[in-house]
């Protein structure tokens, strides 16, 4: 969670506003516009001005609002801390006013870019501008009095201690002047004003110190009058505030030697008026200034009244010296501890269990954990074999040691040269068999596939259930293929992997392919010769393709022929007695022809061709558009004198340039 607001950015005034929002559509723009431009070009002039002064309101607007605390959306205690501090109520219109402002400047934008879209001259459209950006001004400086409060607000905000509202917590409280900064200043490092008079500290201060590897923040609070809380001033009321929503312990500091100014009896009937802020708190009663004056040494009936206050037994008592220094760590060492417990507790009590009880969390790990026990709880006694307890102690010096295996390497040329033995340990019926050399075949079998002593019948009872099922058919085909088909289909098999080759090694043969995209076969162009190529080794006609790939006066000039062909005689006709290599030949001559025009070719009438020359034109306007210097180009011209921007100086005055 956010505790400080030390980067909120500054809050202009309305008049740096307006510089930073005109200045910034001067540079950002164009600034030539002539009347002898289109009238769409002066447009889109004024209506690119209107629109990016109303964007860069907008976005000034929003990232003001978007950089303060939003309210309902921070913890209580920073919410109450900012309405005692500044008033929730003149926060939130100054933040509705800037948002405001937001939306009228967008809904004028949007009005006047209306009217701009139906202007008719360069002085029309340049006076709609200027009313524009007036009336955006204008409501701009509307918001001195808001942007003056935000700006303040920020500044008050960045110097706000940052205070952890969910952290480990000691808050300091009491009447003024009973030593508070002072045992702020004991045990942490806080630059604390320390004064010997009332309402020094006027603000919260935090300090922070370690404890058990634990970071712990210390509060010091403004100083407490015993009155009613609408009488409270801002001071007292920050005090307040952290006392409700912050979970802390409680330190309440007491001056019984009368010296803050406050009686005893005063000081008491305080902690009584602010106890119900200090609910489901631990709280401590720090008793202060010891060496001047101790609880013993106060009237029985002040005693009485102060064990009054402890009666629950919710409170402990503490007493230190900030002067002397007695106590100040025990004091602090008290309270840390208890509060860390009270912490531990709480956490362990939160949420609810399945019975709906509390104590969940608690509950819920208890119910994971299964502690299991060995044997159903019996004890087992540990057992060493004899020969272990009987192993006698190994001993480097003693020459009737064991030999171990590093005995062994170094007697027979240490490490490199010694091999382990690893047949040492076999396992065998005979322990002579060791190192033996093992057979590959013996008595003419694998020694190491599996020896069973029933084999040979179980491999007679298998080859006659074989000859069995031979005799009834059993691995008879249903459809027998006849030699000439399954040649057939074997031809066609290599004809496959011919082709998968050819395609591989195409693939490889292009090099180029290393550092580019590699294209799919689908989408790569074929021309029409590898098209009816493929498509005559598949077997089809291509008569009706070469046909459609011609313009259509050759078409028709073909289909003509060919009519004039029908009405002869037919008995007079050559008949080929290879069709397909005929009509393979004359596709290939009609692909080689240079007949084909791109203009023409695939467009079906003239209104068609006319709209595609439209729309080629048009795209190539955009383009031309895109490429061609605007009135945006800032562009130093080659009229400058080259002495004057390039070339080193000399020796010699430099006046003339």
């Amino acid at each position: 969670m956010k505790t400080t607001w030390k980067d909120i950015p500054p809050v202009p005034t309305q008049q740096e506003f307006l510089d930073i929002v005109l200045s910034r559509t001067q540079r950002k723009l164009p600034t030539q516009i002539r009347a002898g431009f289109k009238i769409s070009r002066i447009r889109a002039f004024y209506t690119r001005k209107v629109k990016f002064s109303q964007e860069t309101f907008s976005e000034k607007f929003g990232a003001i609002l978007e950089s303060f605390p939003r309210l309902q959306d921070i913890h209580p205690f920073h919410k109450d801390l900012l309405n005692t501090l500044y008033d929730a109520d003149h926060f939130r219109i100054a933040l509705g006013q800037l948002s405001t402002a937001k939306h009228l400047i967008e809904t004028i934008s949007r009005d006047y870019v209306r009217l701009l879209k139906y202007g008719q001259s360069l002085f029309q459209c340049k006076q709609l501008k200027r009313a524009a950006l007036g009336r955006m001004a204008t409501i701009c400086k509307r918001l001195k009095d808001p942007l003056l409060y935000l700006d303040q607000v920020r500044q008050h905000l960045g110097r706000l201690p940052s205070i952890d509202p969910n952290t480990r917590t000691l808050l300091i409280c009491g009447y003024p002047n009973v030593g508070k900064s002072s045992f702020l200043k004991s045990i942490t490092r806080a630059d604390v004003d320390v004064q010997p008079y009332a309402f020094t500290t006027k603000s919260l201060f935090v300090g922070h110190f370690d404890y058990k590897y634990l970071r712990f923040q210390a509060i010091d609070t403004p100083g407490i009058l015993d009155h009613p809380l609408e009488e409270m001033n801002t001071i007292e009321m920050q005090s307040i505030t952290a006392i409700a929503h912050l979970r802390s312990a409680i330190l309440y500091f007491m001056d019984l030697s009368e010296q803050c100014g406050y009686t005893v009896q005063a000081q008491i009937q305080l902690f009584k008026s602010i106890k119900p802020l200090f609910s489901n708190k631990l709280v401590f009663l720090v008793v202060n200034k010891i060496d001047v004056t101790r609880p013993e040494d106060l009237s029985p009936e002040l005693q009485e009244e102060l064990q009054g206050l402890m009666k629950a037994g919710e409170i402990e008592m503490l007493q230190l010296s900030c002067n002397t220094q007695e106590g100040v760590q025990e004091v602090k060492n008290a309270a840390c501890e208890r509060l860390i417990a009270e912490r531990v507790n709480q956490k362990l009590k939160a949420g609810t269990n399945n019975s709906g009880n509390i104590g969940g969390r608690l509950a819920d790990v208890m119910s994971r954990i299964h502690v299991a026990q060995p044997m159903g709880g019996q004890s087992l006694e540990t057992f060493i074999p004899e020969g272990i307890k009987n192993l006698k102690k190994y001993d480097k010096g003693d020459p009737e040691r064991r030999k171990l295996a590093r005995d062994v390497e170094a007697e027979n040329g240490g490490a490199g040269v010694f091999n382990v033995d690893m047949r040492a340990d076999y396992l065998l019926e005979n322990p002579e068999w060791k190192y033996d050399k093992i057979p590959e075949i013996f008595d003419g079998k694998n020694v190491y596939d599996f020896i069973d002593p029933d084999i040979e019948a179980k491999l007679a009872a298998l080859e006659e259930e074989e000859e069995k099922l031979e005799q009834e058919g059993y691995y008879d085909s249903d459809d027998e293929i006849d030699d000439d088909e399954e040649a057939e289909v074997l031809r066609k098999a290599e004809l496959i992997r011919e082709k998968q080759q050819l395609i591989r090694n195409e693939a490889r043969m292009k090099k180029r392919l290393k550092n580019q995209a590699i294209i799919p076969r689908s989408k790569t162009k074929k021309s029409f010769s590898q098209l009816e190529d493929a498509l005559d080794q598949l077997g089809v006609d291509t008569r009706n393709l070469a046909d459609r790939a011609q313009p259509k006066e050759v078409r028709r000039g073909r289909s003509m022929s060919r009519s004039r062909l029908g009405t002869e005689d037919a008995d007079s006709m050559d008949v080929d007695s290879k069709p397909r290599d005929r009509l393979r030949s004359r596709a290939r001559s009609m692909s080689r022809a240079p007949t084909t025009n791109r203009r023409e070719d695939g467009v079906q009438d003239e209104l068609t061709r006319s709209k595609a020359e439209k729309i080629a034109k048009l795209n190539q306007k955009r383009m031309n558009r895109m490429a061609r210097q605007g009135e945006a180009d800032r562009h130093t011209t080659v009229s400058l004198e080259k002495h004057l921007f390039s070339g080193k100086r000399g020796i010699g005055k430099t006046g003339r340039r």
